[in-house]
């Protein structure tokens, strides 16, 4: 009996193993691996030899790269717009959510099932058929919106470079407000209906249901869509791409995705575009990671 046990446990980890394996290969092969290729990538710089007229030749540049990254002022500034673009599209994606979340949770809500599912049908859109679709809207000759708005006497463009980014934060929050609506209803649905019963029995009112109950039970998940849509706004690339031939308010370095996609395939600097593909990387892990521990630093306090 021992021995077919200690041979049970013995074939345990092996079939875990089997299990987990195709997992750990396609998240090194399409994860890992390119982070490290990135970054290897952007140590290295190919410069031309003979006066030009020899092969270029790949030396080992160290930090250069990246010294030359922060040293080009559009890409400083593209680093400051994403930075403007999250401060904008985080908080009202958030209360967007939020808000959708409450309103299909109240009691009072009709067709939930039916609100649902209008609320996500955006995110089934992909990103590209979602811009060109606002891309009409936005454009005076084409958005029957706008022609009304100038027939009123009010004109009104949203590609102007005083608001191209609030129309790209419509675009990303139409996209995704209502995926977050469903991780935030899913939470609200989590929460025992005792709580709610006592609640009523105490006498309290539908806002002080919402922000005594409601709210601090999905702290949890209100912070992993705030984290989710921290490193998607720091991501930025598909709207300013497929807007920028609609609008001169968008440049080839509005982003710094942007910057490093036009270093790659316009100017052949993959080395250059590589470095500000890892500063766009650790970007993101510094303010995602530094939204946690102020999170968590300001939920211990409080408990």
């Amino acid at each position: 009996m021992a021995t077919r046990t200690h041979r049970t446990r013995a074939r345990i980890p092996r079939a875990a193993w089997v299990l987990i394996l195709p997992f750990v290969i396609m998240f090194a092969a399409f994860f890992i691996a390119p982070i490290v290729y990135a970054v290897v990538q952007s140590l290295f710089a190919t410069e031309s030899s003979g006066l030009g007229f020899g092969a270029p030749e790949t030396k080992f540049a160290f930090f250069d790269n990246y010294v030359r990254a922060f040293s080009d002022p559009t890409f400083s500034q593209s680093l400051l717009r994403l930075l403007l673009f999250s401060a904008i599209l985080v908080p009202l994606m958030v209360v967007t959510a939020l808000g959708l979340a409450l309103l299909l949770d109240s009691a009072s809500a009709r067709f939930p099932r039916v609100f649902r599912i209008i609320s996500f049908a955006p995110y089934g859109v992909p990103g590209v058929v979602a811009t060109l679709l606002w891309g009409f809207l936005y454009v005076p000759a084409t958005s029957p919106i706008l022609q009304v708005l100038s027939n009123w006497g009010i004109d009104v463009n949203p590609l102007s470079s005083s608001v191209v980014l609030f129309a790209i934060a419509n675009i990303s929050l139409w996209g995704f407000a209502g995926y977050n609506m469903v991780i935030l209803s899913s939470a609200l649905d989590a929460i025992p209906s005792e709580l709610y019963e006592a609640a009523r029995v105490d006498g309290a009112s539908a806002w002080a249901t919402i922000l005594h109950i409601k709210l601090p039970l999905v702290r949890p998940s209100v912070i992993l869509v705030t984290v989710f849509t921290i490193i998607g706004t720091l991501q930025l690339f598909v709207e300013p791409l497929v807007l920028r031939p609609l609008t001169t308010a968008i440049g080839t370095t509005f982003t710094p995705n942007l910057a490093a996609y036009n270093q790659a395939f316009a100017q052949g600097n993959s080395n250059l575009a590589s470095a500000m593909a890892v500063i766009v990387a650790l970007l993101g892990f510094v303010v995602s990671f530094g939204f946690l521990r102020f999170v968590n630093r300001k939920g211990n306090r409080a408990w």
